[in-house]
């Protein structure tokens, strides 16, 4: 018989990362924003390798939810976690994080396994798995919170996050006439957790994560206290647009995607904001209604805002994705709070 050189092909498994999938139209890898809805209109969630900005709704009750459902997402994957604020507390916004809505026997936390009495036993398919494990959904994509609880803190504590409070920025307020020493301060604890958490793209390592990095109210005046500095002048035209570059260079070479929330409401500069939104990959606006003369239209009776999609990143391709429409209202109901299309009542009179 005679033999032949050819081989079958064999199917070779890639190593998938949790809580990500590539991306249908580019291939990018994706991670979940912690808002399912979110993630349909913006193609499938944030690219990792990339920086989110949202823009803060003038009392910043919404985009602060925002980054607890994207921070409440690192504890659901197994993801690791850099949080911090110049004006609270992080480990505050970290207990309000809200709790999972669990549908899946599989994602049995270690708390809840751990109060079953002795006589009820775990299906024998999960009893040989880590604790660690138990609480962690690596195959899901993206969750479903409830936000009249908060998370379980055991889950919270297995993935070990980063806090960077105030008095942690006040320690880098040292002289630094290039950027402002918070900000120099906040990206060199990024750099270093990006490479001790083997997070680079230049480091090889058998067990891919991603760095998730939260940052609230950006730019805030707590932000330039150290430095003096008025958020009306002129001076403060080049620090924040610095930092949001370097702080995307940082992020192209590194398995790691940062949420990024700046009250730009607070700027006085013409143009100043657009800058600012060059320097970001997804720009996100969030509208509230609050204190407006919106409030009050019956045509936005069952919503709390609009929500504008700015700018998406254009990854591997000329264009960015498209969604169908551009017309977004959010609505925060008693357990969830949800993105959707603006659907206007019809035109009749009120009798």
């Amino acid at each position: 018989m005679a033999t032949t050189s050819f081989q079958k092909k064999a199917r070779v498994k890639i190593n998938q990362i949790a809580g990500t999938k590539p991306s249908l139209f580019n291939n990018q890898l994706l991670v979940s924003s912690g808002v399912p809805s979110l993630d349909n209109i913006i193609g499938g969630g944030l690219a990792v390798g990339t920086v989110c900005l949202v823009e803060e709704d003038t009392y910043g009750n919404y985009s602060r939810l925002l980054l607890k459902y994207f921070s409440a997402e690192a504890a659901m994957t197994g993801h690791s976690l850099v949080l911090t604020s110049g004006d609270q507390d992080p480990s505050q916004i970290l207990k309000e994080l809200p709790a999972p809505i669990i549908d899946d026997p599989g994602e049995i936390n270690t708390a809840n396994s751990a109060e079953q009495p002795e006589n009820m036993k775990i299906a024998w398919r999960y009893q040989h798995l880590p604790g660690n494990q138990l609480g962690h959904s690596s195959s899901k994509f993206g969750h479903y919170y409830d936000l009249t609880k908060v998370m379980d803190p055991q889950l919270l504590t297995s993935i070990k996050p980063v806090l960077i409070g105030p008095e942690d920025l006040e320690r880098g307020c040292n002289q630094c006439q290039e950027l402002n020493p918070k900000y120099k301060y906040l990206l060199t604890r990024i750099q270093k957790e990006i490479e001790q958490g083997g997070h680079s793209t230049t480091q090889h390592t058998d067990k891919r994560n991603i760095l998730r990095i939260a940052v609230h109210s950006l730019g805030s005046p707590q932000w330039d206290e150290c430095g003096g500095l008025d958020l009306s002048h002129e001076d403060t035209d080049f620090s924040l647009p610095r930092f949001l570059l370097a702080l995307r260079v940082l992020m192209r070479s590194a398995f790691a995607v940062c949420l990024i929330t700046i009250p730009t409401h607070l700027f006085q500069i013409p143009g100043y904001v657009g800058r600012l939104r060059k320097m970001c990959d997804t720009v996100l606006l969030m509208e509230s209604f609050a204190g407006s003369d919106k409030e009050k239209n019956p045509a936005f009776k069952e919503y709390h805002g609009l929500f504008h999609i700015v700018q998406l990143p254009r990854l591997n391709s000329l264009l960015s994705h498209m969604p169908d429409t551009l017309d977004f209202a959010f609505k925060l109901r008693r357990k969830k709070f949800t993105i959707e299309k603006l659907h206007l009542p019809p035109e009749l009179s009120d009798t």
